[in-house]
């Protein structure tokens, strides 16, 4: 039986993956969760499948928590400390990273340090520390598995191929809500319509990064690295009906994808499972109800986040820290109502413009630089909530 930690248990991935745990009893258990401020939620999976240790986000939830769940025997401990402790639980077979944004960054790498596999929702612990994180791995002979449902596609697309025969790696990305909105609309925008996406249920902040298509820009970089391959040769295409989830095209011309229906349950299944595959009990895809399946290029004016992204990843070293830090900041201020939604990626723009670049040789440098990020953009925040 193996035993999994999930890093970010009450948010969408966690508890999806906790659906998939619980439909396989006999193939897995729990044996850690850590989790932000939804105590009651998390009460009900410390109850439903009893790990041996928790992790909350501040002390004080300790006592709350403890509260809700009563006289059950689980070790709650708190904050970053606490969720490394969760992250490398001697028992631990396999942790799952879906804690959403930098957070997550230093208890996947404390997995990888105590010799964990790991399967990778969290795209921001490659995104910041891409060259250090798949070091760590190589030496510590771990395992990476892709979760995020683009990347899972092309690990699977990349099976039993040689990955030097590759040509090009083209992630799908669904457009969000704003595909076909006019232009001359987007400064308008509101928070209800951004988050209001066309075929996926995710959190706020990965909603609204769809809508920007940043989340897009941030999964180029996390293919970068989680693959082995060169910024030009990684693609992004506009694909609404989220079917295709992604494609590898070869050398010689020929064209893999993966298929399926717009469910995270399956490729947490397969990261879990791998590299077996489970039946999921979910409804096969339908293609002839599908109907036509759409593909289209990207359209800079519309998605100017990617274009910021692929250039972050360009200058290399602490920029795609600072990228990403910079677009947190401005996410939260635009789903806090501080900022207008087209000045999402300005705000990431000027950080960038504003950083001198460095190359992270340890963790304490890309933190450094994400730390310095936050707080340049936070000033930003506020000179446009003073000029208002």
């Amino acid at each position: 039986m193996k035993s999994i930690v999930i890093l970010g248990c009450t948010g969408t991935i966690g508890v999806n993956a906790l659906d998939v745990i619980r439909t396989f009893r006999r193939r897995f258990k729990v044996s850690g969760l850590v989790a932000g401020r939804n105590l009651e939620l998390l009460a009900r999976q410390v109850a439903e499948f009893a790990p041996r240790i928790v992790s909350v986000k501040d002390r004080e939830d300790v006592d709350a928590l403890r509260k809700l769940i009563g006289r059950r025997r689980v070790e709650i401990v708190h904050g970053e400390e606490g969720a490394v402790a969760a992250a490398t639980e001697p028992t631990a077979d396999f942790v799952l990273a879906a804690i959403v944004g930098g957070a997550g960054l230093v208890p996947t790498f404390a997995a990888v340090q105590a010799g964990k596999d790991v399967g990778l929702a969290n795209k921001e612990a490659l995104v910041m520390s891409g060259e250090l994180f798949v070091r760590e791995a190589r030496k510590r002979r771990v395992r990476l598995l892709p979760v995020d449902s683009e990347h899972s596609a092309v690990f699977q697309c990349l099976e039993g191929n040689r990955r030097t025969d590759v040509d090009r790696i083209i992630l799908t990305a669904s457009g969000g809500p704003f595909l076909r909105t006019p232009l001359r609309e987007l400064r308008r925008a509101t928070i209800g319509q951004a988050l209001q996406h066309p075929t996926w249920k995710m959190g706020p902040k990965i909603t609204i990064d769809s809508a920007t298509m940043m989340n897009k820009g941030l999964e180029v970089i996390e293919a970068r690295w989680l693959f082995g391959v060169p910024a030009e040769s990684v693609e992004v295409m506009i694909h609404p009906q989220s079917i295709v989830h992604s494609m590898v095209r070869y050398r010689d011309g020929a064209v893999m994808a993966q298929l399926g229906i717009p469910d995270m349950r399956i490729p947490i299944a397969y990261a879990l499972s791998y590299p077996e595959r489970l039946d999921s009990g979910l409804a096969p895809l339908n293609l002839p109800r599908e109907g036509e399946l759409t593909f289209l290029k990207v359209e800079g004016r519309r998605y100017p986040a990617l274009e910021i992204a692929y250039g972050a990843l360009a200058k290399g070293g602490t920029v795609p820290p600072v990228l990403n830090a910079a677009n947190e900041v401005a996410v939260a201020a635009f789903l806090d109502g501080r900022v207008g939604f087209r000045q999402i990626h300005e705000i990431s723009r000027k950080t960038i413009d504003a950083h001198v670049p460095v190359k992270p040789r340890t963790l304490t440098q890309v933190l450094e630089a994400d730390r310095w990020a936050r707080g340049f953009a936070r000033e930003l925040v506020q000179q446009n909530g003073s000029a208002r």
